[in-house]
């Protein structure tokens, strides 16, 4: 069995372009559904943090009407009551080594829009993850992560890469809206990115070689299940 790196936002709210603050975090379903699965196909998971931070989950992502119910909604409290201990002490990011993960994984909210997009340490493990060939497999909002990467002449580690992240389209009309600081989806293609998307709230993953991407909280299920296909692959 594996060991798996989750880096989370440790954001608790993030500047819209009013200048206001939304409050955010990380997005129940995204977090739960990767950890569960993986931690139930028999491999560890280690929680981590710019700065070991103890993540927040984003308040709306509990809300009934955006998980399809109030079972659901219990359903994703509930598993994250069971895991408190372990997000309550994460690990920091700028402790860890990328050598000691065979996959990283970024599930998002909103959260990664305000750290991990700009976040020193995090772009380190994933310029080093990169090299070596782990899996990483950002979801939703968190191939906004991505944006740290950069190698030693300042260009973007995943420049020319395919994948596929929380759209513009979406954000318009099921995120933030017009408020909306700035564009994940258009940044990634402004860095270099080949973003592939699929119809807006459409499970969709993206997989190029290691790097494996889902569009948004319907593709959790279905990026968990493609990283232990690429975990069993590599025996």
């Amino acid at each position: 069995m594996s060991d798996i790196l989750m880096i989370v936002t440790a954001a608790t709210s993030l500047t819209m372009k009013d200048g206001s603050e939304h409050p955010t975090g990380f997005w129940a379903e995204e977090l739960v559904t990767a950890h569960r699965d993986l931690v139930a196909a028999g491999h560890t998971v280690t929680v981590a943090t710019p700065g070991g931070v103890a993540p927040t989950v984003d308040p709306g992502s509990l809300d009934p009407s955006q998980t399809g119910g109030e079972e659901r909604a219990r359903e994703f409290a509930d598993y994250l009551e069971a895991i408190s201990h372990e997000l309550a002490a994460p690990r920091a990011v700028a402790d860890l080594d990328a050598a000691d993960y065979a996959a990283i994984v970024l599930p998002g909210g909103h959260g990664p829009m305000s750290d991990l997009a700009f976040d020193p340490d995090t772009g380190r493990v994933l310029v080093a993850a990169n090299e070596a060939g782990a899996i990483i497999a950002p979801f939703c909002h968190g191939p906004a992560a991505l944006l740290s990467a950069n190698l030693a002449d300042g260009s973007f580690a995943f420049a020319g890469r395919r994948l596929t992240v929380f759209t513009d389209e979406e954000e318009r009309t099921g995120g933030t809206g017009e408020n909306t600081p700035w564009w994940v989806e258009s940044r990634l293609r402004e860095r270099g990115a080949v973003v592939d998307s699929g119809a807006p709230w459409s499970d969709h993953v993206v997989v190029d070689g290691n790097l494996i991407t889902g569009q948004n909280p319907q593709s959790s299920a279905s990026v968990a299940r493609r990283v232990l296909d690429a975990l069993a692959a590599r025996g």
